[in-house]
């Protein structure tokens, strides 16, 4: 008689921008690997900021990841290989659809430890994408906060800085900054904003 599969676990990484999630996505991951787990990586192709085949972090942290573009896309990329892998990071988890979400389910009903990270609201305080919905059904959830770049206090807002109203605008410093309660302006008009943007529409 066939063993059941013993579940595996869904871990969300979430909070501002400038706080630290990609890191500690790689910091798990390259602990997995060291442990000698096999690991398979992924990120949406929207986020091409710093390194097309790898997450990478602010801080200039990478990991060997996977662009695609879809979640049928990363479906079809992972089920033949699934036997062969025990973990799957997925990083900017915020920019994928619903579907997103009874696929993570599935890979942790397989046995798989499913890490994700991404952004919990936009810059206008709202929730993003599929976060707040993998949150509530993780089995555990790691908020980080970043720094206020104008007061230094705890940081748990990202901060738009330009006058476009655009949900996605994919950028670092410059076009955004961590901010605390006390100074998050949500969908601010700056005037004296010159940044240059890339806008990328869902």
């Amino acid at each position: 008689m066939q063993q059941p599969i013993t579940p595996g676990v869904l871990e969300v990484i979430t909070g501002p921008m400038f706080s630290g999630k990609s890191e500690e996505l790689i910091r798990r991951l390259k602990r997995a690997r060291i442990a000698r787990q096999r690991v398979s990586c992924f990120k949406p192709d929207i986020d091409l900021r710093y390194h097309r085949t790898s997450i990478a972090s602010h801080s200039s942290q990478t990991h060997e990841a996977r662009t695609v573009a879809t979640v049928e896309e990363l479906r079809a990329a992972l089920f033949p290989q699934l036997a062969e892998i025990e973990v799957v990071g997925i990083d900017e988890v915020q920019f994928f659809d619903p579907a997103i979400i009874p696929l993570s389910l599935e890979l942790v009903a397989l046995g798989k430890r499913v890490l994700m990270a991404g952004l919990d609201t936009t810059f206008n305080n709202e929730p993003f994408g599929p976060v707040p919905a993998l949150m509530a059904l993780a089995d555990k959830v790691t908020k980080l906060s970043a720094v206020c770049m104008v007061c230094g206090q705890s940081a748990i807002h990202t901060q738009r800085l330009g006058q476009s109203q655009e949900l996605v605008i994919v950028g670092a410093a410059g076009m955004y900054e961590a901010r605390c309660r006390t100074h998050f302006q949500p969908a601010m008009d700056d005037q004296h904003s010159e940044q240059l943007e890339l806008s990328t529409q869902i």
